[in-house]
């Protein structure tokens, strides 16, 4: 744990600001050649086999460790990553993000929306040679729900039928409404009618596990070696720290059409260190990209860098079991309104974020977020009236608050940390430590709300609906490390779930995001795009809002012949990155 204290806040946020409006002329020169890839060719849809690669190997950054590859466990964008590579749920999605039939090659639905039957791929085997049947789903699913597994992500099951009181213990796991009707034909009951269930079982929490694995080898069956999995690939190496290899699965039901032999997962958390191996060669698909160096990227590797739409809101989150916060309205409110996020946006993460005042990122159909009263002020308005409440919650410049904000290992989510520090510190006085700790231990922390009290969070959606978002307060939710509570709130929620008329659903989810942005349990910053840089020999792949890439759908492309790519005389080194 690195611990940078308020005195250095300023200084620090200053040399960002510096360190972004560098000019590349202020850096060493030297030679970058990049080969180019052949045209891609197309033969009923599939690459015409001369112009790929021989080596089919590709090599992403996964932006941190996965704390595990239990898919009923796992949190978190670095495992999901992963576990969407060695497992199928019944429903899979298209490189353009779209819900696509996965272990089930079909379903139907009932007309009243509540029955769900799926029908699996006869073909469909566990890498072993095992059959894919539907008993496996079922037990997978009443794994996933059961108290004792400690899914934080099982609330994800909550609209199928008994999941709520089997998550809490009143009803036993064989009450879920899961039933194998016979090998290969699955049926779902669900409570209420639920638009969007098909896109949560594309969801970790829903993948099968084999039984005969997880008996054998108890919490170790997730480890090389022991996987067992439906997926393209198989788990065949993992050194901590260092790498995960997984391999194409011989018995896939699709694997003729799966052209990577091996992907190779690395767990950079320092988007400096990954820059370096991207312009190496040694990677070919990079996590992020640093902030500070979006015009150096842009102006020597434009094919490369690819900016995308995501479906997610960056936000820190404040502690509300924990002092200062816990009934402290004024505070929280004074907080929130001394963030710059026009400033923050253009000069710290100068991607394309866009300021966010909201909890619910746009672009989820015809749902707009409520909007408070101090979004149209000019920011000195908002920072006048931050004084109020600060002073209104009892401190002052003779009695500043004093507060942490602990982030992940990341230079990004450093410097945005520091940015905020800086506005409470110009504004309001206040004295900032910023902890910085690595990926597991900050969602330990966040999660047991004990050493927590101002802390790095955001959401990217599971599915395309804002329940996504709202659910994340729900009392007792697995995800809601805010300490966040009410039973108004709750209530709208189970509103929520279960109203069918789509604008009377709409106004509920309005209400329920009005009273997260009254009560302020976090302070939203950004909306999330994606940043990073593509090879141009990996192709099959497209963006997303979602951004689920599935290694399945990749393949590299030959070199072109002749000449290597150049795309300048000379090309600087880009400025130097922080290391986190």
């Amino acid at each position: 744990m690195t611990r940078v204290y308020t005195s250095l806040c300023l200084a620090a946020c200053g040399l960002l600001l510096l360190a972004c409006s560098r000019q590349d002329s202020d850096f060493a020169p030297e030679r970058e050649q990049r080969a180019r890839p052949v045209e891609l060719v197309l033969i009923d849809g599939r690459p015409d086999p001369s112009i790929l690669s021989e080596r089919q190997e590709l090599h992403r950054n996964n932006g941190g460790e996965p704390q595990t590859l239990d898919p009923h466990i796992a949190e978190g964008v670095p495992s999901a990553h992963i576990l969407r590579d060695l497992y199928e749920g019944l429903t899979a999605e298209a490189p353009d993000g779209t819900v696509v039939p996965g272990a089930a090659a079909r379903w139907n639905i009932s007309r009243d929306g509540l029955t769900y039957t799926f029908y699996l791929r006869r073909d469909a085997e566990w890498s072993n040679g095992d059959p894919v049947l539907a008993s496996d789903f079922v037990f997978a699913l009443q794994r996933s729900a059961a108290p004792e597994t400690a899914s934080n992500y099982a609330q994800v099951l909550l609209p199928i039928q008994n999941a709520q009181a089997v998550l809490s213990g009143d009803l036993p796991v064989e009450k879920l409404g899961v039933t194998a009707l016979d090998d290969h034909t699955l049926q779902i009951q669900l409570t209420d009618p639920t638009p969007y269930f098909l896109g949560l079982l594309s969801h970790s929490s829903t993948y099968p596990v084999h039984r005969p694995s997880l008996e054998e080898h108890g919490n170790r069956f997730s480890r090389p070696g022991n996987l067992v999995s439906n997926g393209a690939f198989t788990l065949t190496d993992w050194v901590v720290r260092s790498r995960i290899v997984l391999e194409r699965n011989p018995n896939y039901w699709d694997a003729g059409n799966v052209i990577l032999q091996r992907v190779v997962y690395y767990p950079y958390e320092d988007q400096s260190t990954e820059l370096k191996q991207f312009r190496s060669g040694e990677l070919q698909w990079t996590n992020e990209v640093p902030n500070n160096q979006f015009k150096w990227l842009q102006n020597h590797y434009p094919d490369e860098l690819v900016v995308s739409p995501w479906l997610g809101s960056y936000f820190f989150g404040f502690n509300l079991l924990r002092e200062p916060f816990i009934e402290s309205p004024d505070l929280r409110a004074a907080l929130v309104l001394a963030v710059d996020r026009q400033l923050l946006t253009d000069k710290v993460t100068q991607f394309g974020e866009q300021p966010s005042f909201t909890l619910v990122p746009p672009g989820i159909g015809e749902y707009e977020s409520p909007v408070s009263e101090w979004v149209a002020w000019t920011q000195e308005q908002r920072n006048e009236e931050a004084r109020r409440f600060y002073a209104a919650a009892g401190y002052s410049e003779d009695r500043p608050l004093r507060v942490e904000i602990r982030y992940n290992t990341s230079a990004n989510h450093k410097k945005v940390a520091l940015a905020i520090a800086s506005f409470w510190k110009q504004v309001l006085g206040v004295q900032v430590t910023l902890v910085n700790e690595e990926w597991k231990v900050f969602l330990q922390n966040r999660s047991q709300k004990v050493v927590t009290q101002v802390f790095r969070a955001g959401w990217i959606s599971d599915y395309s609906d804002p329940y996504s978002f709202l659910e994340l307060f729900r009392s007792g939710y697995g995800q809601n490390d805010y300490g966040y509570s009410d039973d108004l709130y709750d209530q709208l929620l189970e509103e929520i779930a279960s109203e069918r008329i789509p604008s009377r659903r709409r106004r509920l989810m309005q209400e329920a995001e009005r009273m997260i942005l009254e009560d302020l349990p976090i302070i939203p910053v950004y909306t999330y795009v994606t940043k990073r840089l593509v090879d141009l020999h990996v192709k099959g792949w497209q963006s997303n809002v979602m951004d689920h890439h599935y290694s399945k759908h990749m393949f590299l492309l030959k070199p072109a012949t002749g000449p290597r790519r150049q795309d300048s005389d000379v090309e600087v080194v880009p400025p130097a990155g922080d290391s986190g």
